[in-house]
């Protein structure tokens, strides 16, 4: 069995503002550079079914933000290192995609299922309008629900990749830190995912191409939360793997 190596982190440690300012001024001199890892990030984890490479991505971008936090050099090519934790990035993607493609699947057949169910309950040789009226606002709490939910779940996961990458953590491992960590950090967290919803709200009004040049401040600002909860190390963790099969002789 899996266990959680022994990872600190701060609690109330995360600040909204300072996290998108910090966040900011950590990409401000490369940002044109940053911009286009994430266009190219974004387009490579699109063409895999679930977002499978999603996770390498996500870990080249971190890669990338604590090398600037060091100071170190980097380049276009540092977005592909990511690709050095695939399999532990694979783990830890699928075990947040596939229950939220579980609950939007399953609220899509739930609405069927009422909307058929109140078709057929009939008056007069029509659908009765009290039990549509019931299956649509049903439906509208179900849905701001299942939305609260899979806020709560993506609170949860925001830190799984920069511990894959920090600190060499299994897929597993790391979701594990990544909730003890956020949820001991929850109103900081939610406030910085209120900021960037507005971010993102504004880069909508700018004929929609804008919520682009505002992702990498989101992306940097989690990586300055990641920060402020559980600290950088000096240097990044190579991938873990799994010990190599004993040598009889």
């Amino acid at each position: 069995m899996s266990t959680v190596p022994p990872v600190e982190f701060n609690r109330n440690a995360v600040s909204p503002v300072e996290c998108l300012k910090g966040g900011w001024n950590l990409i401000k001199n490369q940002y044109w550079l940053i911009l286009g890892m994430v266009i190219v990030g974004w387009m490579i984890a699109s063409a895999v079914p679930f977002g499978i490479l999603m996770g390498p991505m996500m870990c080249g971008l971190f890669l990338t933000f604590f090398k600037l936090r060091r100071g170190e050099p980097i380049e276009f090519g540092t977005l592909f290192k990511g690709f050095e934790y695939l399999g532990q990035s694979i783990v830890a993607t699928l075990i947040h995609v596939v229950p939220i493609i579980c609950l939007v699947v399953g609220a899509y057949v739930l609405f069927y299922v009422f909307f058929l169910f109140a078709m057929l309950s009939q008056t007069n040789g029509e659908p009765s309008g009290g039990a549509m009226m019931l299956v649509f606002l049903v439906y509208a709490v179900f849905w701001i629900a299942i939305i609260g939910l899979i806020m709560f779940l993506s609170i949860g996961f925001m830190f799984v990749y920069p511990l894959i990458v920090d600190r060499g953590l299994q897929g597993l491992d790391a979701i594990k830190m990544s909730f003890r960590g956020a949820f001991a950090n929850f109103w900081g967290l939610l406030g910085m995912v209120f900021l960037n919803f507005l971010l993102s709200l504004a880069g909508l009004l700018m004929c929609i191409i804008g919520v682009y040049f505002v992702l990498p401040i989101s992306y940097a600002g989690m990586a300055v939360a990641y920060e402020q909860i559980f600290g950088l190390r000096q240097g990044p963790q190579p991938p873990s793997t799994p010990p190599p099969p004993p040598v009889f002789t």
